[in-house]
C-alpha cells in the first residue's frame, strides 16, 4: 500500500540559465522548487548526487513544504543495474539484529515468510534505513486507512489490526524470524556487523536474472550476429571485439574476447574493456570448459614471498578462506579473475576497505579498530611476513592455482575432488538438468 500524500512531482520551472547539472567537487545539493502533493503549494525538492562504497552512485532526494511542514526523503540508484540479482536471508535472533542497516531499491521485494508479510516491487521508494525501520514503515502504511476501513468493513479492519499487532510484536524479537530481501537489480545490502568475518546470520545470493525479472527493469538481451570461427585453431588465436558500454561513465566502449589454455589446466575466456571517456578498466575470466564431474578444493600453505607471483584462476563460482584470519569470501564475489595471488589478496583487502557499513556516519570506533587490525593482518601475508593457509573451493571444478614444480607435485600444494552435495548442485542449476535422452523424452504436463 502506497500513500499518496507521501510523493511529490516538479511543477513546470522556467527554463534553468545555465542548464541545470550536478555540480563537481565537493558535493552541495541542488535545489529545485516543485509541487506539495499534500497542500498543493510548492515547496523545494533538494537532490545530491553521491557515491556510497559497494553501491555505486545514488541520488538522495529531500522535499519540504513550508506552507504545511510536509516532508519526505528517498534515495535512487544512478549507478547501472548489476550483472545479477541478490537475495539476502537473515535469520534476525536478537535486539541488535533489528539494528541493522538496510538499502533497499525501489525494486527490492522483502518477505517475513513467518507472517506470510510482503512488500512487493516498486510499491515503496528507495531507502536506507534498518530492519526495525522497515517494520515500522510497514506498519504506518497499513494503519494510514484504517478509520476509514472501520467505518466501511469493520471485520476486515479488526483483522487488519491484528495483524499489525504481530508486525510490532517483531520488533520484540520474542521468537527468531527470518528477514528476505529480493533484488532483481542487485542494488539491494544488508550490513554484516561482523565484517570482515563471515555472518553465520546472513546468506547471500547471488542469482541470474528470469526474462520477468529482466523486463520489469526494462532489460532488453542484446542479439549479437556471431559469426562461427573457421576453425577452433583460429578462435584460440583471434581476439574478438564487440562494442559495449562502459560501466561507470555508460560512454560507448570496446570489449576485448581471447581464449586461452592455461597450461595443465583448461581453456579460460578472457574479456577486458577499456574506456578511452573516463580511463576505467576491467577485466573478467570465464571457464571456457563444461562443469567438472567434481568439485576442487585447493588448500596452499603460503610460506615465502615468492609465492606471491603465483598465477591464480578463480572463477565465479569459488569461495576462498583463510582460516588464521577467519575470514571467508563467498561464491560470486569478485566475480572471475585470473591474476597473481598478490592480486587476488590486494583485491579482497580493497574489497574490505570498501565496505560501507564501516565507513563515515556508519562506523563505530570498534568496527573500524577491528577492521583495521584485519587489513594489518592481511597486508602481512601480501608482504610474506606471515605465514598462512590459502583455501579455495570451487564446486564447479573452474579454478586453478599455479604448480611452480610441475609436473613433479607442489609440497605446499594439495588439491582435492570430492562429490557435490545436493545444495551445491541447485546452486549451480545441475539438478533440473538432463543432458541424456532429452530427445526423446515426452514433454512434461502442464
Amino acid at each position: 500500500m502506497t500513500a499518496g500524500r507521501g510523493d511529490h512531482q516538479a511543477s513546470p520551472p522556467p527554463p534553468p540559465s545555465p542548464p541545470f547539472r550536478f555540480p563537481d567537487g565537493e558535493q552541495q545539493p541542488a535545489e529545485i522548487e516543485s509541487l506539495c502533493m499534500n497542500c498543493y503549494r510548492n515547496g523545494v525538492t533538494r537532490l545530491l548526487l553521491t557515491r556510497i562504497p559497494f553501491f555505486k552512485e545514488i541520488i538522495v532526494s529531500s522535499f519540504t513544504c513550508e506552507s504545511c511542514s510536509w516532508s519526505n526523503t528517498e534515495i535512487q540508484s544512478a549507478g547501472r543495474i548489476q550483472e545479477q540479482g541478490v537475495r539476502c536471508a537473515l535469520a534476525v535472533a536478537s535486539r541488535q539484529d533489528m539494528n541493522r542497516e538496510i538499502v533497499k531499491t525501489d525494486c527490492a521485494t522483502i518477505r517475513i515468510p513467518e507472517l506470510d508479510f510482503e512488500i512487493p516491487a516498486f510499491s515503496q521508494k528507495g531507502v536506507l534505513t534498518t530492519i526495525e525501520g522497515i517494520i515500522d514503515r510497514a506498519v504506518m502504511g497499513l494503519e494510514q486507512d484504517q478509520p476509514v476501513r472501520r467505518a466501511a468493513d469493520k471485520e476486515v479492519a479488526s483483522k487488519i489490526d491484528d495483524f499489525i499487532s504481530k508486525l510490532k510484536q517483531l520488533k520484540e524479537v520474542h521468537s527468531p524470524f527470518t528477514f528476505i530481501i529480493d533484488d532483481p537489480s542487485g542494488n539491494s545490502f544488508v550490513e554484516n556487523p561482523h565484517a570482515p568475518q563471515k555472518d553465520e546470520a546472513l546468506v547471500v545470493t547471488y542469482y541470474k536474472r528470469t526474462p520477468q525479472q529482466a523486463a520489469m527493469l526494462g532489460l532488453e538481451e542484446e542479439e549479437l550476429d556471431e559469426k562461427p570461427a573457421d576453425s577452433a585453431e583460429d578462435l584460440r588465436n583471434e581476439v574478438l571485439q564487440f562494442n559495449t558500454n562502459c560501466p561507470e561513465c555508460n560512454a560507448p566502449a570496446n570489449t576485448n574476447m581471447k581464449l586461452v589454455q592455461i597450461p595443465h589446466f583448461k581453456e579460460v575466456i578472457i574479456m577486458a574493456t577499456n574506456c578511452d571517456s573516463c580511463g576505467h578498466r576491467t577485466n573478467e575470466v570465464k571457464s571456457g570448459g563444461a562443469i567438472e564431474p567434481q568439485g576442487t578444493r585447493i588448500t596452499f600453505r603460503i610460506t615465502d614471498p615468492s609465492d606471491m607471483t603465483r598465477d591464480i584462476l578463480k572463477s565465479e563460482t569459488c569461495s576462498v578462506e583463510i582460516p588464521e584470519l577467519e575470514f571467508e569470501l563467498g561464491m560470486g564475489a569478485l566475480g572471475g579473475k585470473f591474476t597473481t595471488l598478490e592480486g587476488l589478496l590486494k583485491d579482497i583487502k580493497d574489497l574490505v576497505e570498501r565496505n560501507p557499513f564501516t565507513l563515515g556516519d556508519s562506523s563505530t570506533p570498534s568496527k573500524t579498530e577491528k577492521l583495521q587490525e584485519f587489513i594489518g593482518r592481511l597486508q602481512e601475508i601480501i608482504e610474506g611476513k606471515t605465514k598462512a593457509v590459502f583455501i579455495m573451493d570451487d564446486p564447479a571444478g573452474n579454478s586453478y592455482l599455479q604448480n611452480v614444480y610441475a609436473p613433479e607435485e607442489d609440497p605446499e600444494l594439495q588439491v582435492e575432488r570430492y562429490e557435490r552435495t545436493f545444495e551445491q548442485n541447485e546452486d549451480l542449476g545441475l539438478n533440473d538438468m538432463k543432458t541424456e535422452g532429452y530427445e526423446t523424452a515426452p514433454a512434461p504436463g502442464r
